[in-house]
């Protein structure tokens, strides 16, 4: 198994990432009239995955902040699932 070093090298950080872009490909086909409501939230919360994954990395040595930002990450890719 290769040392990971930042958090770029996670897996679950580089499906985030594909995650996000995926959210925003198929969001462009939302109608208009929902591009100020439910098309910016799906893209706020997707990118908010990668993001708290990103913390959390930097919080690693603490663990409650850790599980902290963790907790964020799975509550933001839920709201995007929903």
């Amino acid at each position: 198994m290769p040392t990971i070093k930042f958090h770029q090298d996670l897996n679950v950080f580089q499906k985030s990432v594909e995650f996000v872009m995926t959210i925003y490909e198929l969001s462009k086909s939302f109608p208009k009239e929902e591009l100020y409501s439910l098309t910016d939230q799906i893209r706020r919360s997707s990118r908010s995955v990668s993001a708290n994954i990103s913390e959390a990395w930097g919080k690693r040595k603490y663990e409650k902040s850790f599980v902290a930002k963790l907790t964020d990450s799975e509550g933001e890719a839920r709201e995007t699932q929903t």
